[in-house]
């Protein structure tokens, strides 16, 4: 892998998504090293305004991405500006916009419309999904739920993902069949599967082409930032966008 992950999705052609990993690219010093792009984790405010530079640059961005203050809600933004609204998702239909969602072992979700009229993302931790952030982006969507493809991104795994009661009530209180993303491990703790959620919301949400999901933040520090593991670290970016045109020669 590069500077970015790249998702395995039958995606339009005009369609561009990916995941950056924590090397490969930026100039963060340790533990942000090195392509952190957070801002509130207490790395260097230059070294990530760098870094956000960087981002632009190397992967050819044709514009900043529209950065989110998440708050592990449910609001969406259609067409977000670049004054970094209070929101967990965003959509746009507009060529060049660039969506982006910060994580370190939350999900991130990419959706796009099937003949790639439209594309959005959401920053699904734990609460925000129990909430529901996948449902109201997927209404706050123009294309209907049948003509939307979803990827999951890389966020803590099923094998390494240990939670409390709170968060197994929060889900299996109002789906009890939720019950097969948690796995006893010790009195009153489960490892949870975000993706096998996440999944679960997408199908009652109507949207069954679904991909991703193998790639654990936990478990894999040469690749992934994750706050769940070391506490004080950076953030990867998952970035969504419609090309402005595309070859088809």
């Amino acid at each position: 892998m590069d500077a970015a992950l790249y998702p395995d999705w039958p995606a339009p052609a005009n369609v561009c998504a990916f995941t950056t990993l924590r090397h490969g690219a930026g100039l963060s010093a340790s533990p942000f090293d090195s392509f952190n792009l957070g801002v509130r984790c207490g790395d260097d405010p230059q070294a990530v305004a760098a870094n956000r530079e960087e981002l632009i640059r190397h992967f050819a961005l044709p514009s900043v991405p529209r950065w989110l203050r998440q708050v592990h809600g449910t609001h969406v933004v259609v067409e977000p500006a670049n004054d970094e609204p209070e929101a967990d998702a965003a959509i746009t239909v507009t060529p060049g916009v660039v969506l982006a969602v910060l994580t370190a072992d939350c999900l991130p979700i990419v959706f796009c419309a099937d003949d790639g009229s439209e594309v959005g993302i959401a920053h699904a931790g734990w609460r925000g999904l129990a909430a529901g952030v996948i449902e109201t982006t997927v209404a706050a969507m123009r294309t209907s739920h049948n003509h939307l493809l979803a990827c999951l991104g890389p966020a803590a795994g099923p094998d390494a993902y240990e939670v409390g009661e709170e968060v197994r009530s929060a889900f299996v209180e109002c789906d009890p069949a939720a019950a097969c993303a948690f796995v006893p491990t010790r009195p009153g703790h489960w490892l949870c599967d975000l993706h096998a959620l996440a999944r679960r919301r997408l199908e009652a949400a109507g949207i069954h082409r679904i991909q991703g999901g193998g790639f654990c933040t936990i478990s894999d520090p040469a690749h992934f930032f994750s706050h769940r593991r070391d506490g004080i670290t950076g953030r990867m970016a998952s970035v969504v966008f419609l090309q402005e045109s595309v070859d088809n020669a």
